[in-house]
């Protein structure tokens, strides 16, 4: 029988913490589970039912409040997963809500975590990697896709994808550097003050109940466009489609969080590289053909030869390290993500057509 813990997940009405607080209660329903959210992010209501069946306790607060985060709860474990996640926030904007959220957030959820002495989980992003770096990795065109050549120059990437000691110097777009910002300040609070943290870069995530958008959650981006019959579009790198990312469905992402709300000490003070790797990885061509074959549609897309600001041609995650730590690997193959997000689409229709479509 695990010990009773209580667990404030921040972003709780987000994809990603949204289901991290069900399927933790799910397998542990003897925990207090918290869901703290702005519900600032269009989507994130249709979320509010699924917390309430699980009898997760929900919390309308923002993270830039410090008084919103006042509890009469002892905490145990915080998760950080509020954030403004698009690459292209504060671009054509005032910076103010992502630096606020983003940077400002963190501290004061570190704050809090000093408080109840909470152990600490920081949801980071592979962002963090300058984006003239990755321009940089030497890579082969094939049929469908880019691939990472063999022969590189640049430290921290080979076949295997990026791992954790590549190169931070360099320009990386505003939400990265906000990210960025507060995985220092998640180091200093580990090492100066002695919080129990652990960082996670990751990569893409997906899966069921995101609310995909160009900026930010391809993958549903992907299927929602096919499954209404709308329109898409091969950006940049000569419009062909062939950027890769590498994918990493949210239930194998909740195992990384499960192994590391239990095994803090393991982890404690380190930072890991987390998605799909290069087995889990698809183009933009590769999954318009999933997309097609699932949904039955083949849908017009647009193809733009131009390259985008905040662009790069295939981002690969190196999973070594937190392989040889934890033993955990991802399970689920891009094409069964696909069948997941589409089911859920099929399933709430009425409701995530004027969301997704």
């Amino acid at each position: 029988m695990n010990a009773q813990k209580t667990i404030l997940i921040t972003g709780g009405c987000g994809f990603v913490g949204s289901c991290l607080a069900c399927y933790l209660k799910q397998n542990y329903p003897n925990y207090h589970i918290i869901a703290f959210d702005n519900l600032k992010r269009r989507g994130s209501e249709l979320n509010l039912k699924r917390l309430k069946d699980l009898d997760i306790e929900f919390v309308h607060g923002d993270v830039r409040n410090p008084s919103d985060l006042q509890t009469h709860h002892k905490i145990t474990t915080i998760i950080d997963a509020a954030a403004e996640p698009s690459v292209l926030a504060g671009i054509n904007e005032p910076t103010d809500y992502l630096i606020q959220t983003n940077f400002n957030g963190t501290i004061n959820l570190l704050n809090l975590a000093l408080k109840h002495q909470a152990d600490f989980i920081f949801l980071s992003t592979s962002r963090v990697y300058p984006i003239q770096n990755i321009n940089k990795i030497k890579r082969t065109e094939h049929n469908t896709r880019f691939e990472i050549d063999e022969h590189q120059t640049l430290e921290g990437i080979s076949q295997k994808g990026i791992n954790e000691s590549f190169s931070l110097n360099g320009s990386r777009s505003l939400y990265g550097a906000s990210k960025l910002a507060s995985e220092l300040f998640v180091e200093e609070y580990n090492a100066i003050l002695g919080l129990k943290t652990v960082i996670n870069r990751c990569g893409v995530l997906t899966g069921a109940y995101q609310m995909g958008k160009v900026d930010q959650g391809v993958m549903v981006l992907w299927v929602a466009k096919h499954y209404f019959n709308a329109q898409l579009g091969y950006f940049g790198y000569g419009g062909k489609g062939k950027q890769v990312r590498d994918v990493l469905h949210i239930k194998d992402f909740y195992s990384v969080i499960d192994y590391q709300i239990h095994h803090i000490d393991a982890v404690n003070g380190n930072l890991f590289n987390v998605g799909g790797g290069q087995d889990i990885s698809v183009s933009l061509q590769e999954l318009t053909k999933i997309c097609q074959e699932i949904t039955g549609n083949t849908i017009p897309i647009a193809k733009i030869a131009e390259n985008r600001a905040a662009d790069i041609p295939i981002y690969i995650t190196d999973n070594t390290k937190i392989t040889q730590t934890t033993g955990w690997k991802p399970q689920t193959s891009v094409r069964d993500t696909v069948v997941d997000i589409y089911e859920w689409i099929k399933n709430n229709e009425n409701e995530l057509k004027n969301i997704l479509n």
